[in-house]
């Protein structure tokens, strides 16, 4: 998915909450916002939104000294997020359909992004759950993607955010565990979710763990280790959670499931959706591909 203009004053909004999440000098933000406004002139709208926003973080970080600028935002949120999973957890437990519900939840989770809200906290993650769990989920294809994971034998589940990783847990636990790898970022861009959350959230302790070697807010390929890649290729069923990995891996041909809140304009504009609706949509490249061969 490319660049629409829409995205630029998020770029220079995001860039702002990174440098004053970092420091108090006012100096260093507008420093930040100077450059990243720079870097925006010749700007490639061919390239994918998490493609900026690499180059972006990357500069931020070298501008403002800090290697994790949203270290204790993430802090947050995952031991938030730890203390409401046992009840979360017990709702799954509790449902008559599972799946759905712990989809649901894993939705739910994906308010928790600073990338695009900032402003989140832990009132609106309640509303958020709440909202979630009551929300028409009609039209989803639930029955396909249940499918999709009990024929697949190598399944890779793309993360988002920190916080959000441990609502992803509820997701995986309904997932037959030997088949699941579990992925995150290589290291800390915005709040994306890293080994540390995944050790937080208890993940290894259940299930296998890699990172993709890309400190992109997103899975760019080109970006990743080869090692990830050879994991990515050998899959049979790719769960792609949020925005980023919808923008970098919404044109692969390769069985994927996206699962995200569609959270801006560009996004549902895209997705033929509303903004705040939630989504469990097949990858539109490899159900073209389907299609075709069906019918030859």
């Amino acid at each position: 998915m490319r660049i629409f203009l829409d995205c630029i004053p998020c770029f220079v909004r995001q860039a702002l909450d990174a440098a004053r999440l970092a420091t108090n000098d006012e100096q260093i933000h507008e420093k930040v916002v100077r450059e990243v406004l720079r870097l925006t002139v010749d700007l490639d709208m061919s390239q994918s939104p998490p493609a900026i926003g690499q180059q972006m973080h990357r500069l931020i970080r070298k501008l403002v000294g800090e290697d994790d600028p949203y270290r204790r935002i993430k802090k947050r949120f995952n031991e938030l997020a730890l203390k409401l999973y046992p009840e979360l957890r017990k709702q799954v437990l509790c449902s008559d359909e599972r799946l759905e519900t712990a989809i649901r939840l894993a939705i739910a989770g994906n308010i928790i992004d600073y990338g695009v809200n900032s402003s989140v906290d832990e009132l609106e993650l309640h509303k958020g759950i709440s909202e979630s769990l009551n929300a028409d989920f009609d039209g989803q294809p639930i029955e396909e993607f249940r499918n999709a994971i009990n024929q697949a034998e190598q399944i890779l589940y793309l993360t988002d955010n920190a916080g959000e990783i441990v609502f992803d847990r509820l997701l995986i636990e309904q997932i037959l565990i030997d088949k699941v790898t579990v992925v995150v970022k290589g290291t800390p861009v915005i709040n994306d979710a890293t080994m540390e959350d995944a050790l937080i959230a208890g993940l290894p302790k259940i299930v296998d763990v890699i990172d993709n070697g890309s400190d992109a807010p997103g899975t760019i390929l080109g970006s990743c280790s080869s090692s990830f890649r050879d994991r990515f290729e050998s899959a049979d069923l790719i769960i792609a959670k949020g925005q980023g990995n919808y923008e970098t891996l919404s044109d692969i041909d390769k069985n994927i499931f996206f699962v995200l809140k569609a959270k801006c304009s560009v996004i549902a504009e895209d997705l033929g959706c509303e903004v705040g609706e939630m989504i469990l949509r097949k990858g539109k490249e490899f159900e073209k591909r389907l299609m075709m061969t069906l019918l030859m």
